[in-house]
């Protein structure tokens, strides 16, 4: 498109001017949106009209408890995420090759992986990236995932899953499930389990660790899941790279499983778009060597 056939009054709208506008779309509040923007509601308000009236069209339905886009307002906020995907892109490709991942890479980590993970790879990281910060963000892979494909995150870990068109999934490692039980359960006294062993109507599961993604747990941390078994008793699944911060837990024992170990495959996801692959094959790379130095994973792909 040539600049001639840009309208004087699209023009003057800004890349702030859109991501305010993006921020209205993501939060479905003018209040909320603006104090992620950092401006006051009528701030804002007036920033979204003066789009509006450049694009010659409204772009949300206001006056309800929520605000949400007209229908023609959703194929304009789907072109103004693809111009502001446009601009991040043209900044990180201003500065490709001085730094890797521009300086910054802005990773997403489930949180039942994080803190178990992490420990391994803060010290290897800048010496294959010297110069780099590694920003980190916690939260469900589903989350992480919708803030990859957003541009919010640059990579994400997550448990192997189809994430659509636009996103590159590399395998990295299975991750086998352990037992936990109480002290005093039947089987405390066994290193490893069959799961024909364990009785299902004392089960305590996550539903990341369910077969059909349901459980009578959700959304907690797995300190939080040890404090439930050991006030319920019963069972539960967690991660093999959380052994030793759970073993050494109160009235808490682990045991490994004998025969098909259920588990999780990790991935790591990133946009096709990023102007980083060779930097995100790189890291790929560091994290499989380091699953292959801890005890329990298994590469794959």
């Amino acid at each position: 498109m040539q600049h001639s056939m840009i309208s004087t009054g699209l023009a003057a709208v800004s890349l702030r001017d859109l991501a305010m506008v993006q921020a209205v779309h993501q939060h479905g509040s003018f209040n909320h949106a603006a104090r992620a923007m950092h401006i006051s509601p009528s701030g804002l308000s007036h920033q979204v009209q003066k789009v509006e009236q450049a694009l010659g069209a409204p772009l949300f339905e206001r006056g309800g408890r929520k605000v949400v886009p007209t229908a023609g307002g959703r194929r304009l906020l789907a072109r103004i995420d693809a111009v502001l995907g446009a601009a991040e892109a043209l900044q990180q490709g201003a500065h490709a090759g001085e730094l890797a991942f521009g300086g910054e890479l802005r990773l997403g980590v489930p949180a039942s992986l994080g803190p178990y993970l992490l420990p391994h790879l803060i010290a290897p990281f800048p010496q294959h990236f010297p110069g780099v910060r590694l920003g980190i963000s916690e939260g469900k892979p589903r989350g992480l995932l919708r803030r990859l494909r957003e541009a919010e995150l640059d990579a994400a870990l997550a448990p192997l899953t189809v994430a659509g068109s636009g996103v590159v999934v590399t395998p990295l490692f299975f991750e086998p499930w352990e037992v936990m039980l109480r002290a005093d359960h039947a089987l405390a006294g066994r290193r490893s389990v069959t799961l024909d062993q364990l009785d299902a109507a004392d089960a305590i599961l996550m539903a990341e660790s369910h077969a059909d993604g349901e459980g009578y747990v959700q959304d907690v941390s797995l300190e939080s899941l040890a404090a439930l078994v050991s006030l319920r008793g019963g069972h539960t699944f967690v991660p093999a790279l959380a052994h030793a911060r759970l073993a050494s837990k109160p009235d808490i024992v682990l045991a490994k499983i004998r025969g098909q170990v259920p588990g999780r495959e990790i991935a790591l996801y990133w946009r096709e778009a990023t102007p980083w692959q060779p930097d995100l094959q790189a890291f790929a790379k560091l994290l499989r060597q380091l699953a292959r130095q801890l005890a329990g994973l298994k590469l794959i792909g």
